[in-house]
């Protein structure tokens, strides 16, 4: 009885001397996990298409703009007065147009990134709780609000990413 009682004491002494291996905390890096995703992936390719006439002609009248640039630079002062209004003219049409297609792919990029999220989060918090559930994770962090650790956390990303990528 006396061995028992002691077994039994040791056995519950162990149990509250060690309490932070029973919770079990682990590190997420959920931005990667969506942006390594296959449906991210798709998601920026079918982005890049669609924006590549614009960001070409952006490029383009980039070259342009530099070009004009050097120009009056170097022959600003020796061009006749209509020739220099007319490259100025030209310079500040062409850097409109640019600036237009600037904001323009700019703002398609942000509105694709708010679509891709919104329809994104519903299968990240799934896969998310699929890997909590499965490995017993009370205490999920980033890996940027890891200051200090005594053990090395597990990561689960690359698990997260698995999933998410067999939700599509």
């Amino acid at each position: 009885m006396r061995k028992l009682t002691a077994i039994l004491c040791l056995g519950l002494f162990v149990a509250l001397a060690a309490p932070a291996h029973s919770a079990e905390v682990a590190v997420l890096d959920w931005r990667q996990a969506l942006l390594s995703s296959d449906a991210a992936q798709r998601s920026m390719q079918e982005l890049e298409d669609r924006l590549s006439g614009q960001q070409q002609e952006a490029q383009s009248l980039g070259q342009e703009l530099s070009q004009l640039q050097q120009r009056m630079q170097q022959e600003g002062e020796s061009l006749p007065e209509d020739q220099r209004r007319t490259l100025i003219q030209e310079f500040q049409q062409k850097g409109g147009r640019f600036e237009q297609l600037r904001q323009g792919i700019m703002e398609e990029q942000m509105r694709a990134e708010e679509a891709f999220l919104e329809q994104a989060e519903p299968k990240l918090e799934q896969a998310v709780e699929q890997v909590i559930s499965r490995h017993g994770v009370e205490v999920l962090v980033e890996p940027q609000g890891v200051l200090h650790s005594e053990r090395d956390l597990p990561n689960l990303t690359g698990e997260v990413i698995e999933i998410l990528n067999s939700l599509n």
